[in-house]
């Protein structure tokens, strides 16, 4: 009789389990449904938008071809875009212009943390000079592009002019002197940059614990001290991303070079997505300009994974 008892608990235990299992398995598959269905437009987009055309550049940049003609008129080349890229003097002055700009990155990360130290301070008018920085930032690209060229005019342009009153006999030229236009676009960039990297830097400092600064006062350290051995390291997540970024952004920059120089003059200013923009949409060479955004896209995927190995050393979390 108990023996009867003891096996009618177990059948009843295994059947509350199995009611269980089976409806946590159907709970299981409608979250994942409803997680599907959340996420299926971004991936819908992602393969649209992203996955699709890729592809469709690593084929076109074997072509020969223009967008004009038609699909009837792709022609097969093979490698030979890429042996073309190896020999084309303004695709190779359009790379090295784009190495040069990132040289843009490490002076603006330096300029806005020492504002971002200065305004994380009790400073007046604190959020007026927020404002004031990231301004540049969130403004049209044609417009500053338009208020430079006026600023940087080589005769008349208020720049010069001031130059001129200090005793400066023959200021440079600026955007039309093939030494100084990208060092002027160099600039213009960094004055743009300055208020996002800014915020970012702040918003870090205020995540830094304040004990960390009270131990280092304790211990005798100065301002220099705390700066190089608590702030750096603590915002080095910060600086990791703002790194990250930024070379992206750089190897992307089109529109102020557009409107400011078109790659001009003599294209000291010429960039690889200008020069690419150039030779598809003006030149119609696409399975020329396909190649180029391969050689694009592999430089930028190869420098963020340098940089993702090269954080293990020195990024804090």
């Amino acid at each position: 009789m108990k023996g009867n008892r003891n096996t009618a608990v177990a059948e009843t235990q295994q059947t509350g389990w199995r009611k269980t299992k089976v409806r946590s398995a159907g709970q299981n598959g409608k979250e994942t449904l409803m997680g599907y269905l959340f996420v299926g437009p971004m991936l819908a987009g992602l393969f649209v938008f992203t996955l699709i055309p890729i592809l469709a550049t690593i084929v076109l940049s074997l072509t020969d071809w223009n967008f004009v003609a038609g699909l009837d008129r792709i022609k097969f080349v093979g490698l030979d875009n890429f042996i073309k890229l190896t020999k084309d003097p303004l695709f190779i002055q359009s790379l090295v212009n784009n190495l040069l700009l990132l040289i843009v990155i490490p002076v603006t990360m330096i300029v806005s943390l020492v504002l971002a130290v200065v305004l994380n301070k009790q400073v007046f008018l604190k959020g007026m000079f927020k404002v004031i920085f990231f301004m540049p930032y969130i403004s049209s690209v044609v417009a500053v592009a338009i208020v430079y060229q006026v600023l940087f005019h080589p005769s008349y342009g208020p720049v010069n002019q001031f130059l001129m009153s200090l005793g400066m006999s023959s200021p440079p030229k600026w955007l039309a002197d093939p030494n100084f236009a990208l060092i002027s676009v160099m600039m213009i960039n960094v004055w743009t940059s300055i208020g996002f990297y800014m915020i970012l830097y702040l918003a870090g400092l205020q995540n830094i614990p304040k004990d960390l600064y009270e131990s280092a006062d304790i211990d005798g350290a100065n301002a220099f001290h705390k700066f190089r051995f608590i702030t750096v390291p603590m915002l080095s997540p910060t600086s990791f991303f703002l790194l990250v970024t930024g070379v992206i952004s750089t190897f992307r920059i089109f529109d102020l070079i557009k409107v400011l120089t078109e790659g001009g003059p003599a294209g000291s200013t010429s960039v690889m997505v200008y020069y690419l923009y150039d030779t598809a949409f003006v030149n119609l060479k696409t399975g020329y300009a396909s190649s180029m955004g391969i050689v694009l896209l592999l430089m930028v995927l190869a420098i963020t994974g340098i940089q993702w190995v090269a954080q293990k050393k020195w990024v804090n979390y």
